[in-house]
Parts: structure tokens; C-alpha cells; sequence
């Protein structure tokens, strides 16, 4: 049987945001290339998220610098399938070279010439250089500790879309970042009662003297920060555009009747144990929270600007009972709660990645997305470069930095194969 053979000197796996944004780059470079996607382009913004999700950051500022959301508001937070509908025709407009429904299976590194051999759902492609692109949301994680009750409905916030998925009664939610705390709040609107455990965390404020967040973020030069603080890599962000956009209040939410608890340690015979660390959590994302104000007012008088002042924003609500008396053991079953919602992350998946290109973690080994593995590349995971790495108008400014190493690269080579045939015509 004869194998189908595909050459290429650049593909691409993945056409999300980041696939996307590396077609634009290494097309404008004249490199030729192929992107795969086993399944629709930006298919996680339409599939593997909740029906009520919008973008994090406005419509001004999330997006690719050649081209604006159509009809709507800049300072508006654009919806999950205006967000994918968005890439599809950016990569129409581009004329991104994408096979989509090609499921990439394997790559191994050539033996005796350069480049890879990559197994696909459609045959086999020959590439002188890969470039990963599927992004930092690929398996879901739902910890170890998740009881294993049959009459509890359990599911990740991957696989959430509304609160009629969920069966009648209460709900623990797990996590507050930005997806947990969206859902939770979703929820409680939708007149369930509302468990949302709270782990350490930074509450930004959605705007502050009339600009958003995000621009906070680049007159103070955070989104260029090249390394997380340390201790902090892992700390979530929890900020929402939910709703015209808010600022993420822990206490009013549970004035409006959610239940705070802290860190999820266990579950043993219907009981869940909580850490006792609820107002501590609340207290440094309450640092987190007071410290973005000092800067920007620090940044807006020294600059002159002239912003309306916000006092009003530096008023912490009082603790609810929950924070002052916390739970630390919960009977599920006595409470009423029949679900939980794991908000607790993702983790990568490169198991079909046959290249020497990782440490000891699992992580991929790069620098600033040239990996060691000589041909191969990563785009779009959090911190690649910077803090905006794994946010979209960040990973348009990533791929351009792939692209033009690519280019470069090509070069070298081009310069190689020109002696070899001079030395080759020399000799004949």
C-alpha cells in the first residue's frame, strides 16, 4: 500500500489564534507552509467553552492588529463565536494555506537529513520545520482529590456551557480564576446555590479612572514583563468581561448569597475539607487589587494625564459571615449540593511530539518559542516571551518573532545549498 506523502518546509499544527497569527507572518516572508487542524479553525472558542463566554479584554484591545471586530463597540467584549467567526475570516482574508480535520498523530525527527516526518490523519507530511501552535488548553485537569460518587454530577469547566447541564441543587464550584468565578456567578444568577472555593489569586480591576485593565497593563509595562514574579506563576487571575465587564469582587459576591470557602483539600464519606485559608486569599488578592491602583495613579500623576479620580474603588466591603466563621468541612448530601464544577485548569499535551525538545517536567525547553530541538517551534503558551504570550494580540507578536527566526533559518540553508551545487558544478 502506498502512503500519501505531503512536503512542506514549514507546517503548522494548530489553527487557532496562534496558527492563525503564524500563517499571516510566514506567508508575508514568502515561507512556504501548510497549517493542520483536526478540527474546525478556533474550534476551542466555539466547543470547549460556556455558552455565555466573551472575551477578557475589549474588542479595542483582543485582537489582530490588521483587522477590527465588524459592528461592534471597541470597548465591548466580544462573544466566543463573533471570537472564532473572527479567525475564520482572518484566515480567509490572509489566505492562510489551512487543511483542517487533519489530526496530527506523530512527529520524529528525520535520521541523516534535516527536518521531520509527521503522521497525520491523512497521510504523511514531510516538513523541514514544525511549529506547535495548539495552544495551553489541551487536557483538562480535574485533581486527584474529586470524590467518586455516582450520585454526584461532576465536570470540568471545559465541558460546561449553561446552568441547565447541571441536575437540580446546589454546586461547589472549584476554582476562582477567571472561569471559575464566571460560572459560579452564572450559577448564582440562574438561583442555585453557590459553594465557589477560593485559592490564592490576583483580582485586577476591570477599569480604574475610566481605561481598562488592559491598557492599565501596557502604559505600566506589565504585558512586557519577560518572567512571572516568583512564587506567583501559578497564582490565577480572576477578571471578567462578563456583563459589560467587572471588576471581580469575592466579598459581594458573597453578600449576594454565594458561599466563599478556601483551598479544596479532600473528600472523605460526603464531606469536603476546606483549608483554612479563605481571608488570607482574599486579603493578598486585596493587595493585588489596591497595588494596581497606587501604580496607575503614581503613572497618571507623574504623566499629567487627565483622569477622573475613582475613590470610591478603594472601598473594601466588609467580611461576610463565611469569611469570618469559614467552612471547613462540608456534608455535600446535608448541603444540597448534586454537582461540581473542576475550574481547576489544563494541562498540556505533546505525548505525540517523538523529539527531544523537553526537561524533566514535561515542559517544552525554548527559548522565546525556538525550541532545542533544531526545526521545531512553540507558539502560543502562556509566558513564551512575555506576559501577553498566551493572549491574542500577544501571540500575533510571538508568531512574528517565530516567523522571521524561520526566515532567517532558511537563509543559512539557502546559503549552504549554494556551495554545495558551486562545489558540485566546479567538479563536473
Amino acid at each position: 500500500m502506498t502512503v500519501e506523502m505531503t512536503s512542506t518546509d514549514t507546517l503548522v499544527v494548530g489553527a487557532g489564534q496562534a496558527g492563525v497569527a503564524m500563517s499571516e507572518h510566514l506567508g508575508r516572508l514568502g515561507v512556504p507552509h501548510l497549517v493542520v487542524e483536526r478540527d474546525r479553525i478556533a474550534e476551542s472558542w466555539r466547543t470547549r467553552r460556556w455558552d455565555s463566554l466573551v472575551a477578557n479584554g475589549p474588542a479595542w484591545h483582543d485582537r489582530f492588529p490588521g483587522m477590527e471586530f465588524d459592528g461592534l463597540d471597541p470597548g465591548s467584549f466580544v462573544p466566543k463565536e463573533q471570537v472564532a467567526s473572527y479567525f475564520e475570516a482572518y484566515a480567509k482574508r490572509i489566505d492562510a494555506p489551512i487543511r483542517t480535520g487533519v489530526e496530527v498523530r506523530r512527529v520524529t525527527r528525520n535520521t541523516g537529513r534535516p527536518g521531520f516526518s509527521v503522521e497525520t490523519s491523512d497521510g504523511m507530511i514531510d516538513a523541514r520545520r514544525v511549529v506547535v501552535a495548539t495552544g495551553p488548553f489541551q487536557r483538562p485537569v480535574i485533581p486527584a482529590i474529586a470524590p467518586r460518587d455516582p450520585a454526584l454530577f461532576q465536570i470540568h469547566s471545559a465541558a460546561y456551557r449553561n446552568s441547565a447541564q447541571l441536575p437540580a441543587g446546589g454546586v461547589l464550584v472549584v476554582g476562582a480564576g477567571s472561569s471559575g468565578v464566571q460560572i459560579a456567578e452564572e450559577l448564582l444568577r440562574a438561583g442555585r446555590a453557590v459553594y465557589l472555593s477560593v485559592g490564592p489569586h490576583d483580582r485586577p480591576p476591570r477599569r480604574y479612572r475610566g481605561r481598562d485593565f488592559c491598557w492599565w497593563l501596557g502604559v505600566l509595562g506589565e504585558w512586557e514583563k519577560e518572567v512571572a514574579q516568583p512564587g506567583r506563576e501559578h497564582v490565577t487571575i480572576a477578571v471578567s468581561g462578563a456583563r459589560g465587564g467587572y471588576t471581580v469582587d469575592f466579598r459581594q459576591l458573597a453578600h449576594q448569597g454565594m458561599t466563599l470557602v478556601g483551598v479544596t483539600q479532600s473528600f472523605e464519606n460526603g464531606v469536603a475539607a476546606f483549608a483554612p485559608d479563605l481571608a488570607d486569599n482574599l486579603a493578598r488578592g486585596d493587595e493585588n487589587y489596591l497595588t494596581v491602583l497606587d501604580t496607575a495613579d503614581a503613572y497618571a500623576a507623574r504623566n499629567g494625564l487627565d483622569l477622573p479620580e475613582e475613590p470610591e474603588a478603594r472601598v473594601i466591603l466588609p467580611d461576610p459571615a463565611c469569611v469570618t466563621d469559614p467552612v471547613l468541612e462540608l456534608d455535600l448530601a446535608a448541603a444540597g449540593i448534586t454537582s461540581i464544577v473542576w475550574a481547576t485548569g489544563y494541562a498540556v499535551d505533546f505525548g505525540w511530539l517523538d523529539v527531544d525538545a523537553f526537561g524533566a517536567n514535561g515542559k517544552p525547553l525554548h527559548q522565546r518559542g525556538v525550541s532545542v530541538e533544531p526545526g521545531l517551534y512553540f507558539i502560543g503558551l502562556p509566558w513564551l516571551s512575555c506576559r501577553a504570550s498566551a493572549f491574542i494580540w500577544g501571540v500575533w507578536r510571538d508568531a512574528q518573532r517565530v516567523a522571521e527566526h524561520i526566515d532567517t533559518q532558511r537563509k543559512y540553508f539557502a546559503h549552504h545549498d549554494a556551495i554545495q551545487h558551486g562545489r558540485e558544478t566546479s567538479a563536473a
